[in-house]
């Protein structure tokens, strides 16, 4: 684990809850100069702990309203099997993220499409016509609630 201070801490809040934000306002919002503010932001970067910013997209409003999460079973669970599907999988257009997890499926893979039949094609037409793919089950994302301010610990 990495060895936060209290202004990491803070500027890493402030970093989350705007990332456009800039080093002068960041450095005014948790009581330092610029320059101090400047050297503790890209100290979280160099460290790892920053590793970019990202743009959040509502997905029904460029046509993929239909999110989904696909639990896939790979057979034989083999290394090669598992490093083609996930290399494979995270390139597709639909999918927005995957995991690699234990238990009975191999993956977790969300995916957003634009409607129901886009779903039932990309289920039924390519993931499952991968040999590697044993089993899959695939649930309708309602609502997707994403905590946006992670502390550390």
């Amino acid at each position: 684990m990495a060895d936060l201070d209290e202004l990491d801490a803070a500027i890493l809040r402030e970093l989350q809850a705007d990332a456009r934000r800039t080093n002068r306002d960041i450095a005014e919002a948790v009581g330092v100069a610029p320059s101090t503010a400047l050297e503790r932001t890209r100290g979280l970067r160099e460290r790892g702990i920053i590793r970019g910013a990202v743009l959040d997209v509502d997905l029904a409003a460029i046509g993929r309203g239909v999110q989904a999460l696909i639990a896939v079973r790979i057979r034989p669970p083999n290394r090669a099997y598992i490093d083609a599907f996930r290399n494979w999988i995270s390139r597709e257009p639909e999918t927005i993220g995957v995991f690699v997890v234990t238990g009975s499926e191999d993956f977790l893979i969300h995916v957003a499409v634009r409607d129901n039949q886009d779903l039932y094609a990309f289920v039924i037409d390519r993931l499952t016509q991968r040999p590697e793919v044993a089993d899959v089950r695939t649930s309708v994302v309602y609502e997707h609630l994403r905590n946006t301010q992670i502390q550390p610990r």
